[in-house]
């Protein structure tokens, strides 16, 4: 269903982001990409779906070519691949409702879509969408009403609504509390196995990834250093795509400890109070 075979992606500045990446992810499969920041990792899914043109190598979404379309091309596969971010990307003054039937705007002609008009079958798509999502029951609100987990489930319901033969998420619970986080991962890997979407996540947080994931792929300077299952992912392969000791990974997946107090001096002055 997706397929990338030697990918390599240079920017106009030299940057080599990608290096050789190659993968197959089948139908229904959740793969969890993992690595540090500035690995490739957000690079990598914007070239699966045509926002960036890869400099080299050949992908394919559900046997269509992405590496040498023409822009209509990317565009109109862009409808059929849904495409979750971090920050939600909500109009928030519109309902819930009307910002999952943006989903449908690339299946509508112009006219129409300028006039935010949709068909009674659009309409219908958007609500079993909010159904899978568990808020239906919130259609009717403003998007700006709602918690930071319930503005990311609106964003997988509006990407369902587009009735995708793929679905990407660039890190979909990074802002999100953990128990939050758990329900939005819960969501996308329900749909995934429901509706046999392939689906790519970008990750921080490696125990959401063993926890959810089917495969484990993980990315350091922009080469894929393991490609397996969560129970495979052991401390030799995450010193690989962390680049450091396993200290120091465990340090990243930590809650900050509470910063000390800084000393008081004791001046004349605060002795004299």
């Amino acid at each position: 269903m997706i397929t990338a075979r030697d990918v390599r992606m240079v920017f106009p500045n030299g940057h080599e982001a990608l290096k050789q990446v190659s993968f197959d992810i089948g139908r229904a499969e959740l793969v969890c990409i993992i690595g540090r920041s500035g690995a490739g990792k957000s690079t990598l899914l914007r070239c699966l779906n045509g926002l960036l043109v890869a400099t080299a190598g050949s992908i394919g979404v559900d046997g269509a070519t992405v590496t040498g379309a023409t822009g209509a091309q990317r565009r109109a596969l862009q409808r059929r691949i849904g495409f979750i971010f971090q920050e939600y990307n909500l109009v928030e003054r519109l309902s819930v409702m009307h910002n999952v039937l943006a989903g449908r705007l690339g299946h509508r002609s112009a006219f129409p879509s300028s006039l935010y008009w949709f068909s009674r079958a659009d309409r219908a798509i958007a609500l079993r969408s909010l159904e899978r999502v568990n808020l239906a029951h919130r259609a009717g609100q403003r998007a700006d009403s709602l918690s930071g987990g319930e503005k990311q489930r609106v964003a997988i319901a509006r990407a369902l609504t587009q009735e995708p033969v793929a679905m990407l998420a660039d890190e979909p619970v990074a802002s999100l509390d953990p128990e939050l986080a758990w329900s939005v991962m819960t969501d996308l890997r329900r749909t995934a196995k429901e509706s046999g979407i392939p689906t790519l996540i970008n990750i921080h947080d490696v125990n959401l990834a063993r926890a959810f994931a089917d495969r484990i792929i993980g990315i350091a300077d922009g080469l894929i250093t393991f490609d397996g299952p969560p129970d495979a992912l052991d401390e030799e392969a995450l010193i690989r795509v962390y680049k450091g000791s396993a200290a120091v990974f465990a340090a990243r997946n930590r809650e900050p400890a509470e910063p000390a107090p800084s000393p008081v001096e004791l001046t004349p002055e605060l002795l004299a109070t």
